[in-house]
């Protein structure tokens, strides 16, 4: 060996580099392990499940819970979680910031969800009929009695999809609108792993059954371990080394780690009722399914229907799902697809900054009422042919973002608060125009100065928080007009007419052109044909016409 071979590898140094090496992996591991102390300590005091609610009915083990609101005001037409009978419900609110529950409360809806909770050996016949018929039909209800609505929007998560889909073919009419998340529909070789394994060649459920009467939540939670178990027994844990010193990860990651060993049982019939009818035969996506006797007729699905998905998950992958869209009566269907798993549709940062925002608003867009916001935009569209553009998952939970547009592009975009002088205050600094508005007993009427008289647009089957909103905020958002008719202004209305109106509610000629003509002759005691002509001479008297009215 050369001198110059001994320079290249000196014996000592190689020595001390491996000594090195050693010190600093001891160091490492010794840091490590005192991170490791804090962070247990971290993770046992992550809590879950913590936006506030109430316990608004109970049946047999479920309850069903109303959360807090997080806004001022609320959307009038409640939305239903039905939650799976598989784990606890709290993966749809693990924590703030990953919260689907949150983020529905954050758009302004009133939030209920279904905990099932976990039946007892006595509970084990409990079937379809039960679950859907009786529970879910039950709280539905209740929501319905509590919130005034003929119908309740309901979103589903994947069994509880299935049983919500279920429920919408039985009970179209007490629907408003429906979102199946993760949902498993059509199982005819789409490759998801449950379909594979719960082919009935393989695998009969009423075995597991006949033996255990309930079927064992630690027999499915070793399932779905057992479908990926280098990930979810190797590589997970490996993760969690690497990121000891990150304590959000490590807050996270407890949390799911609890969520995931808090399996619970499920009542033996349905569990077999689901696998044999639902997954082998495919009865539900054929519309061939019964529960007890009665045709589940998939085609009365007629309501608005939103499908979520997520790309990458092997239980119930997008295929098992979208088929579903083609079978069912509305023609409005749609899905969303997202780059996820199956539980990061619930919990991934992307799908809370993207997707739930974006779902929030859909279920925005079925309310049959429109929101304050949206009532304003329609005046200033009618009146300005500007385009008004609103989002309120934009902001703070009571704020929302406008943005005006015209054919030339965007004029303005704001983040507001959502009320009536914060909406008015900013859109007419944007526009350079006086806008007001007046509440009569059907509706709302939005004054527009255009530089040559003030233009009214009415707008019709507004939501009691909006009305009660506006006549709140009337002193500050009223319009100066030109001229102030009055109700003895429009021909035909003398003074004992004028003083019935008033009486009911419609002191202005304004309230009296959006109003309803039914209403208006009960209050003045006359005929319908007369007072359909006094909206008419109303409505011309103002520069409305009626095609302006919005009847949804």
């Amino acid at each position: 060996m050369t001198s110059d071979e001994h320079q290249q590898w000196p014996p000592f140094e190689v020595l001390l580099s491996a000594q090195q090496t050693a010190l600093e992996a001891t160091t490492d591991v010794v840091r490590k392990a005192t991170v490791a102390q804090d962070r247990i300590q971290d993770a046992a005091s992550a809590g879950v499940g913590q936006t506030p609610s109430e316990v608004v009915y109970t049946e047999n083990k479920l309850e069903l819970l109303r959360y807090e609101s997080l806004t001022e005001n609320q959307h009038q037409i409640p939305i239903l979680i039905v939650y799976a009978l598989i784990n606890r419900p709290y993966i749809l609110d693990l924590q703030a910031d990953r919260s689907i529950v949150r983020r529905l409360l954050e758009a302004g809806h009133d939030v209920y969800l279904i905990d099932w909770h976990e039946p007892s050996h006595l509970d084990q016949r409990l079937g379809l009929q039960d679950y859907v018929n009786r529970y879910i039909d039950n709280c539905i209800d209740e929501i319905r009695k509590r919130s005034d609505q003929d119908a309740v929007n309901v979103l589903g998560y994947c069994m509880g999809g299935t049983m919500s889909a279920i429920y919408a073919a039985l009970h179209p009419e007490k629907v408003n609108a429906l979102a199946l998340m993760a949902t498993g529909l059509y199982f005819d070789d789409t490759g998801g792993v449950l379909e594979l394994w719960g082919d009935e060649d393989y695998y009969d459920p009423r075995t597991v059954t006949d033996t255990f009467g309930n079927v064992p939540g630690e027999f499915l939670a070793t399932g779905f371990d057992m479908m990926d178990p280098v990930a979810n027994n190797i590589t997970k844990y490996a993760q969690l080394s690497d990121r000891l010193e990150n304590e959000d990860f490590v807050q996270n990651f407890a949390r799911m780690e609890q969520w995931l060993s808090d399996s619970v049982d499920v009542a033996g019939a349905v569990y077999a009722e689901f696998l044999k009818e639902i997954y082998q035969d495919n009865l539900l996506y054929k519309n061939e399914l019964t529960i007890d006797g009665e045709h589940v007729d998939v085609t009365n699905i007629d309501m608005p229907l939103l499908q979520i998905v997520g790309e990458y998950d092997v239980l119930v992958p997008p295929t098992a799902s979208k088929p579903f869209n083609d079978a069912v009566g509305t023609a409005d269907a749609s899905t969303i697809e997202y780059p996820s798993g199956h539980v990061g549709l619930a919990m991934s940062n992307g799908a809370h900054r993207d997707l739930w925002p974006e779902v929030a608003e859909w279920f925005l867009e079925q309310s049959e009422q429109p929101t304050l916001a949206a009532v304003i935009g329609d005046g200033i569209e009618e009146t300005l042919d500007i385009d008004v553009e609103t989002d309120v998952t934009v902001g703070d939970v009571d704020e929302l973002e406008i943005v005006l547009a015209d054919d030339d592009g965007e004029i303005e975009r704001g983040i507001v608060a959502r009320d009536a002088t914060a909406i008015e205050t900013f859109l007419e600094d944007a526009l350079g125009h006086e806008i007001g508005l007046n509440t009569g007993p059907q509706g709302i009427a939005v004054e527009v100065e255009t530089g040559e008289g003030v233009e009214t647009v009415g707008v019709e089957n507004v939501s009691e928080a909006t009305r009660t909103e506006v006549e709140e905020a009337a002193d500050e958002v009223a319009v100066a007009a030109p001229y102030s008719y009055d109700l003895d202004d429009v021909g035909g209305i003398g003074p004992v007419y004028a003083e019935r109106l008033r009486s009911a509610g419609i002191e202005s000629v304004s309230e009296l052109a959006v109003a309803d003509s039914t209403h208006v002759a009960t209050a003045a005691e006359t005929t319908e044909e007369l007072a359909e002509s006094w909206i008419d001479r109303a409505q011309k008297l103002i520069g409305v016409e009626g095609s302006n009215k919005r009847d949804q």
